[in-house]
């Protein structure tokens, strides 16, 4: 019964650790990277960067530009892209792009060499004429959920813990 608990209470403990610290760290990473470019519908070009190797996120900084030429001879550019708030790993351009069809190159310098082209349609976006409008009544469960686990957790933990050192004691 004593092995049972003690085997118990760590499997217990080492879950809650593992639920309270995470995933491990990603391990640096390096080598060429992979570049997805993209339209917004509107004037914007994402830009998602990850690792070719494993398709993790570049948390890396990364310099980049753009350059575009539309399809009646227009051209824009060369434009930095700035990291998007959205994601690590997510790039704007820092100008909007004029209305039009576009064949857009982004080209990177760091963290690796590294370049990607697009055709886009940049235009104005219209606003609904009557949006419907729905109660937010629900509750995203994901964060309760997890708070709850952990505190299951921890008073399992903490209740098998104050067992055990009352045990000893006798």
């Amino acid at each position: 019964m004593k092995m049972t608990l003690r085997y118990a209470t760590r499997t217990v403990l080492f879950t809650g650790l593992v639920l309270l610290l995470g995933a491990p760290a990603a391990s640096a990473h390096s080598g060429p990277i992979e570049l997805e470019v993209t339209g917004d519908g509107s004037h914007d070009i994402n830009v998602l960067v990850t690792w070719k190797k494993d398709g993790h996120p570049v948390s890396d900084i990364v310099a980049a530009t753009l350059v575009a030429t539309s399809t009646d001879g227009r051209s824009f550019g060369p434009v930095r892209l700035n990291s998007a708030p959205e994601g690590q790993n997510l790039y704007h351009s820092a100008r909007p792009l004029p209305s039009g069809q576009w064949r857009v190159t982004v080209t990177t310098t760091k963290p690796a060499k590294a370049h990607a082209t697009a055709n886009v349609t940049a235009r104005d976006i219209a606003a609904p004429k009557k949006a419907a409008t729905v109660p937010d009544r629900g509750i995203s469960i994901g964060m309760p959920l997890k708070i709850g686990v952990l505190a299951v957790v921890a008073t399992i933990g903490v209740t098998a813990w104050r067992r055990l050192v009352h045990r000893k004691r006798l």
